[in-house]
């Protein structure tokens, strides 16, 4: 599977996955993420059930804490 993160092609080797499996394989679990899939915000509570497809464009922005 073919996707464009942050402007950038990433492939992977499954045929398909969810936006969680995804935070997993990035290594971003635990993480405090804002993603938006084909321009569409994932609210959290719909990555385990959001399927991603071949082609998908996704923009992943973490949140930086400071003071």
């Amino acid at each position: 599977m073919q996707l464009i993160i942050n402007g950038k092609p990433r492939s992977f080797d499954a045929a398909s996955f969810t936006v969680a499996v995804l935070v997993q394989q990035l290594e971003l679990v635990g993480k405090r993420l804002a993603i938006e899939r084909n321009g569409e915000i994932v609210p959290r509570s719909q990555f385990e059930v959001t399927s991603l497809a071949d082609g998908d464009k996704l923009e992943i922005v973490g949140a930086v804490g400071g003071g």
